[in-house]
């Protein structure tokens, strides 16, 4: 599956910001679905995960509370809704499909920046 990022920016600290992930080439809906992030100089980490009906969702303790993820099968589309955004909160946002929430991503998107001034 082919996926495509899009939404980020910058935006204020307090600001909001929603990210998409455009998916192509194979069955969007038999994917469990994945955000990650990579700031400079640090290793990437998950961010948030939702399953392939949108039933389940699990989300890092840095941003629970404040995003939320969710997706259309219809639109072959993943979103991320960010809230209160932080300084911490920039880096390079990755969306990644996998077989399971718990699972290895197996396909990646590109990426797509989120900077949050103070």
């Amino acid at each position: 599956v082919q996926l495509q990022a899009s939404g980020g920016g910058l935006v204020q600290a307090g600001g909001s910001l929603r990210l998409s992930c455009a998916a192509s080439g194979r069955t969007f809906s038999n994917y469990a679905m994945y955000w990650f992030r990579q700031a400079p100089g640090k290793d990437r980490e998950f961010v948030a995960a939702i399953s392939w009906s949108g039933g389940s969702t699990r989300f890092a303790m840095s941003v629970k509370g404040r995003f939320t993820i969710s997706r259309d099968n219809a639109k072959n589309t993943l979103y991320l809704e960010m809230n209160s955004l932080k300084p911490e909160d920039s880096a390079v946002y990755y969306c990644a499909a996998a077989l399971s929430v718990t699972a290895t991503p197996r396909y990646w998107g590109q990426g797509t920046q989120v900077t949050v001034s103070s």
